[in-house]
């Protein structure tokens, strides 16, 4: 039986992208082995939102040729979409395919396996303007289904190579998502996680159908218990998202937000589409729709021309909206784009000082939130025993709020709808004690 062994750099939606494409493989009667392991077929899916990600996806490729000379090593995602000269003069590459085209894969893996001649099938992925269809019937994280409704972006960051990379927004069709989420429901799993490269502009290329009509789709599929949205923008969040937020039973009550500074003279530079004071009224009317949820965000710490005053404007305006929690990374200058040709860069050392204060800041914010809830009963899905428990008799998963909580059961649990009484409440976790298991939200949640 022929083997195929996979290695994937990069966001959830690259994950989502290398269980599509192993799909592929699968009909074709290959089996998954180990990527340190001896393979036919390596193939490496790159990111290449910095600079890093480029020299780590060319390390990896070079591992797999390493691994077994004889093998067709193939080569995809956002680093061989923009650089497909660079990757092909790594000596043993045999297929560059970028973020388009794939469902080719195989025909291209044949024909090299007969001529052994190099293929570069990267084409412009500006010009792509459908999305491209990859069936995921299943995912070997049992519990949790992601579920890719959109691919690119429209924004262009001064900071970000993405739609260079991933090409202009592309939506899926609400049919096919809605008939993968009742596959998906019919194969085991509770909870959807809706994922893209910029998930809340799905609906920006359709007539007269945006994210929250699809939303109200999913709230129809029964057996489904919960919604998640990866990451939404502040000025994606209209009227009509926030009613179904508020009515919903199945929407998570944890909102990803990017917020990428918090002062506006910075948003600006970055070209953000919004001002800090439209930011904050945004959060306001999120709360009022949905009570005690969990925002967390990203920032960017140390972008060029922020200055001290601008960092502790934005510490202040951070500690104000008062998220559940924040990922915080020093700019990094990613070449190509406008961000990395600005002046008054600003020193690595200042930016690690700034990253480390904010860090601090996103703990203490992180375990307030967490102790709002000690003493009340939240739905988990456990998703694993917990690393380093005893025989496996405790249990990790997320709340809907998404607070990871770690409570006492054996195995049978993962993927179940789980009652969980808040007992401690920690920065990263929260313990907890079972109440009950069920197959339908114990409390209703909102008016």
């Amino acid at each position: 039986m022929p083997s195929v062994a996979f290695y994937t750099l990069g966001c959830k939606v690259n994950f989502y992208d290398t269980e599509a494409i192993w799909q592929l493989f699968k009909n074709e009667g290959y089996e998954q082995v180990d990527f340190e392991g001896s393979a036919d077929v390596y193939l490496i899916n790159t990111c290449t939102v910095t600079n890093t990600g480029d020299k780590k996806s060319r390390q990896m490729i070079r591992r797999a040729v390493r691994r077994n000379p004889e093998a067709i090593v193939a080569v995809t995602g956002c680093y061989a979409q923009t650089s497909p000269g660079e990757i092909l003069d790594i000596p043993g590459v045999d297929l560059v395919i970028g973020n388009q085209d794939r469902e080719q894969i195989m025909t291209h893996v044949k024909n090299i396996q007969e001529s052994r001649q190099p293929v570069n099938a990267v084409r412009n992925i500006m010009k792509t303007r459908e999305f491209e269809e990859l069936d995921v019937p299943g995912f070997a994280d049992r519990t949790r289904a992601f579920m890719k409704i959109q691919d690119g972006c429209n924004n262009f960051c001064t900071f970000c190579i993405i739609p260079w990379s991933r090409g202009l927004s592309r939506s899926r069709d609400p049919k096919s998502i809605v008939a993968q989420a009742h596959q998906l429901v019919e194969a085991g799993y509770k909870e959807f996680v809706l994922t893209g490269i910029h998930t809340g502009g799905y609906g920006d290329d359709l007539d007269n159908y945006r994210l929250a009509d699809l939303l109200w789709e999913l709230d129809q599929v029964d057996g489904l218990e919960r919604v998640r949205i990866s990451s939404i923008e502040a000025s994606q969040i209209d009227e009509k998202l926030l009613e179904v937020l508020n009515r919903s039973s199945k929407m998570c009550r944890h909102l990803h937000i990017p917020l990428q500074a918090g002062h506006n003279d910075v948003l600006k530079a970055m070209r953000r589409k919004y001002t800090t004071e439209e930011y904050y009224a945004k959060m306001q009317l999120i709360r009022q729709a949905m009570p005690d949820v969990g925002i967390t965000t990203d920032v960017i710490v140390g972008f060029p021309g922020e200055t001290e005053e601008m960092f502790r404007a934005g510490y202040d305006f951070m500690k104000a909206v008062n998220y559940s929690e924040m990922h915080v990374f020093p700019y990094s200058k990613r070449t190509g784009t406008p961000a990395a040709r600005m002046l008054n860069q600003v020193d690595e050392e200042i930016k690690n000082e700034r990253v480390q204060k904010l860090i601090d800041l996103s703990e203490e914010m992180q375990l307030a939130y967490a102790r709002k809830f000690v003493g009340r009963t939240l739905s988990v899905i456990p998703e694993r025993s917990a690393k380093g428990s005893p025989g496996r008799s405790i249990q990790h998963g997320f709340s809907d709020n998404y607070l990871q909580i770690l409570f006492s059961g054996d195995d049978s649990l993962q993927g179940e709808l789980c009652e969980v009484k808040v007992t401690e409440a920690g920065v990263n976790e929260c313990r907890g004690e079972l109440v009950s298991v069920s197959r339908a939200t114990a409390e209703p949640r909102r008016a």
